[in-house]
C-alpha cells in the first residue's frame, strides 16, 4: 500500500458503472465472472489508499426509456429502471465482500429492508471508514440517467475524479468498432465535448462536471489496473477537465 500511496494523485474516486458492463457473455443479468473480475479491480484500488464509490446503472436488467418508448409511463418506467440498479448494487456488494471488501449500498429510494438510505453525510463517513459505497437509484427522480446521478454524486461526495468505465479505452471522434478511422482523444475540455456532441455522457450530466470542476477519465475497465493507473494520475483513457486542450 504505501508502495503506490505515495504516488496516489486522486484519494476519492466515483466510478460510473454501467449495467451492460456486467452482462459479459450473458445476454441478461450479471455474468458471475464479470463481476468477480470487476470486484478485484476494485479491490486493487483499495488496496493503495483508494476511498471508492461507485454509481451502477441497470441497462444489464430493465431500460426505463425503452419501455416508455413502447407507450408505458416515463415516470413509472424510470421508476423500474430504478430497482433494476438496485438488483445490480446489491450484487456488486455481494461480490466486493467475497473479495474481501466492506461495501455499503446507499439508494435514492427508500428501500430499507434490503440496503440504507443515501445520506451523503453517510455516504462520506463509510467512504472515511474505508467502506466502498455502491450507489443505488440513480438520482431517486425520473427523466435523470444514471450518468448525471454519477456527476452528481461525484461532486456531493467531494470526489478528486469521476471514472467512466466503458470497453472503450477514452472517447474517439468516431465509434472506433464501426469507424476504423476513428482517433482517440487523450485530453479534453467539456465545452469540447458538447460541441463535438462527443458521445460521453449526456449533456445534463457533462454541464454538471463542468460547471463544478469536476475531471472526468473515461477508460477501459475491461484492461487489468486500468483503475489503479488512472488513480495514480497515468494516462490512461481521455481525461475530460475545463483546462483540456484538443488533440
Amino acid at each position: 500500500m504505501d508502495k503506490k500511496a505515495r504516488g496516489l494523485k486522486y484519494k476519492r474516486v466515483l466510478l460510473k458503472l454501467s449495467g451492460e458492463a456486467l452482462l459479459g457473455q450473458e445476454s441478461y443479468g450479471v455474468d458471475p465472472k464479470v463481476i468477480t473480475r470487476v470486484s478485484d479491480e476494485i479491490a486493487a484500488l483499495a488496496e493503495i489508499g483508494v476511498e471508492i464509490a461507485i454509481v451502477v446503472g441497470g441497462g444489464n436488467i430493465f431500460r426505463g426509456a425503452g419501455l416508455a418508448a413502447g407507450g408505458v409511463d416515463r415516470v413509472t418506467a424510470d421508476q423500474m429502471g430504478m430497482l433494476a440498479t438496485v438488483i445490480n448494487a446489491l450484487a456488486l456488494q455481494d461480490s466486493l465482500e467475497r473479495a474481501g471488501l466492506s461495501a455499503r449500498v446507499m439508494s435514492a429510494i427508500k428501500i430499507n429492508e434490503v440496503c440504507e438510505d443515501y445520506i451523503r453525510r453517510r455516504a462520506v463517513r463509510h467512504l472515511e471508514k474505508g467502506r466502498v459505497v455502491v450507489l443505488a437509484a440513480g438520482t431517486g427522480n425520473p427523466f435523470f440517467t444514471t450518468d448525471s446521478a454519477a456527476s452528481l454524486r461525484a461532486i456531493e461526495i467531494d470526489a478528486d475524479l469521476l471514472i467512466k468505465a466503458t470497453k472503450v479505452d477514452g472517447i474517439y471522434t468516431s465509434d472506433p468498432k464501426i469507424d476504423h478511422s476513428a482517433s482517440k482523444y487523450s485530453v479534453l475540455d467539456y465545452d469540447d465535448v458538447l460541441d463535438r456532441k462527443l458521445n460521453v455522457m449526456d449533456a445534463t450530466a457533462i454541464v454538471l462536471c463542468r460547471e463544478n470542476d469536476m475531471p472526468l477519465r473515461v477508460v477501459d475497465m475491461t484492461v487489468k489496473g486500468t483503475l489503479v493507473s488512472a488513480s495514480l494520475g497515468e494516462e490512461v483513457g481521455t481525461l475530460v477537465t475545463n483546462e483540456g486542450h484538443n488533440d
